[in-house]
């Protein structure tokens, strides 16, 4: 399967510290690639993956604050959708702009929500549902205005995350410093319980953090050691107690809560969107509503198996059962189009009533049947791959940009000689153009 995968250029990807959409398509890219796909991750020009990169935009625009975001979406995005017929899918994980482009390609789309970012953006959504396949990362944040696919959960590359059996001897909050991930509220639990409170993340509200964390920041009670990269994470969440997660928002999926079960440590989360989906109350955690529930379920972490949250991790959060998912979606969306066969599939382009266009795909090692129409003639033109057509007795090899016409009533038929998908484009004339206009000779597929 030919798959192109967009990704966000706000961060490299895979991120150097922060960029959880870009870690989620980091996985899935080099996950696809080890299972034999031709991927292709439109990313930052910088990104790392064992799949093939293509780059407009050359660094992150978060980091260079020289790059126009505006600008360089647009020729990023633009970038994927003016070669979409090189491939069988497009994966989406840039939110709605590249919804827009759909109406513009015959290639099917995914779209992964990671989140509405605000109710002003569902109308995007909504105008292009039906257009694209949309993905949510969780039950708890589906719109009911909208249709999906199915639910993924994001995975983690579980190599990344040591299991640490012992219980550590410091809580911990990891994630951006924002109101929406109450960082105060932690800073609350923790000195409620006694217990020093470690912080890391990227501060997202300066004034939040100046009047709600900074004042409590004294190197030994509450410590803020910024943004953390791969293996600061694993060291701080393997030695945490507990992770503390008082989110205020219904927030759509928590990575730092299955990278801590996976290190072993328990998390306390607020019960707000998908944190009930992710912890098993009183198995791998303990969900909570108010800061003094939380304090309560903190003396309880006890009773919490840490190897209990490490298989917790390795069955349901793994980035090998994320690409499997996705692979299923794959699937479901190719086979859900309109002209699907054994050789491969079709896409209408142009049905008048002088003339039909139809784009064919061939997969390596297939052939039409050999048949003949009575009513139209046909002119085929490959544009990618290699061929054979055979037309009445004669047998013509083919490479991209040679053509061939097919008189009223000729017997023929078109082999991909090639090792990938062969491609053209057919245009019938003549005066009826239907399905039933066609005479089998030879079929070794048992249907049209």
């Amino acid at each position: 399967m030919r798959i192109a995968l967009i990704s966000p250029i706000a961060w490299r990807t895979p991120p150097k510290h922060y960029g959880p959409w870009e870690q989620v398509v980091a996985l899935l890219a080099d996950g696809l690639a080890a299972r034999g796909h031709d991927v292709t991750l439109f990313a930052t020009g910088d990104s790392r993956t064992t799949a093939r990169l293509r780059a407009v935009c050359p660094r992150p625009c978060e980091e260079d604050k020289s790059l126009d975001p505006k600008v360089w979406e647009c020729m990023h995005i633009a970038e994927v959708f003016e070669h979409a017929d090189d491939f069988h899918i497009i994966h989406n994980h840039f939110d709605f702009l590249p919804l827009s482009y759909t109406g513009l390609i015959s290639t099917p789309m995914v779209t992964t929500i990671h989140g509405f970012s605000s109710p002003a953006i569902l109308p995007a959504y909504e105008r292009y549902n039906g257009s694209s396949a949309y993905v949510s990362i969780s039950d708890a944040d589906r719109s009911e205005r909208l249709d999906y696919a199915a639910t993924v959960y994001h995975g983690i590359d579980l190599a990344q995350f040591t299991f640490q059996p012992g219980s550590g001897s410091y809580l911990l909050f990891f994630g951006r410093i924002h109101p929406d991930k109450g960082a105060a509220d932690a800073i609350a639990i923790a000195q409620a319980v006694g217990m020093p409170l470690v912080m890391a993340g990227p501060v997202q509200d300066k004034s939040y953090f100046a009047s709600e964390v900074e004042p409590h920041v004294d190197g030994q009670t509450v410590r803020y050691l910024g943004t953390a990269g791969p293996e600061e994470r694993n060291r701080l969440l393997g030695g945490a107690h507990a992770l503390l997660h008082p989110i205020a928002f219904a927030e759509p999926f928590g990575l730092s809560v299955v990278e801590a079960m996976a290190c072993g440590a328990p998390v306390v989360a607020f019960a707000k969107g998908s944190m009930p989906e992710l912890i098993r109350d009183g198995e791998t955690g303990f969900i909570v509503h108010t800061v003094e529930e939380a304090v309560r379920a903190l003396g309880r972490v006890p009773e919490i198996s840490r190897a209990r949250c490490r298989r917790e991790a390795e069955t349901r959060f793994s980035a090998e059962r994320m690409v499997e998912d996705y692979i299923a979606v794959y699937e479901k969306v190719i086979a859900g189009q309109e002209n699907v066969r054994p050789w491969g599939y079709y896409q209408v382009l142009s049905d008048r009533p002088d003339h039909k266009v139809r784009r064919i795909t061939l997969h390596p090692g297939k052939r039409l049947s050999l048949h003949r129409h009575r009513r139209r003639s046909e002119h085929w033109h490959l544009v990618r791959g290699a061929a054979v057509a055979r037309v009445g007795d004669k047998k013509h090899r083919l490479a991209a940009g040679d053509s061939i016409h097919i008189p009223r009533c000729a017997v023929h038929r078109i082999a991909n000689v090639g090792e990938e998908d062969m491609v053209f484009i057919e245009v019938q004339r003549g005066e009826y153009f239907g399905e039933d206009d066609i005479e089998r000779l030879e079929d070794e597929y048992g249907w049209p």
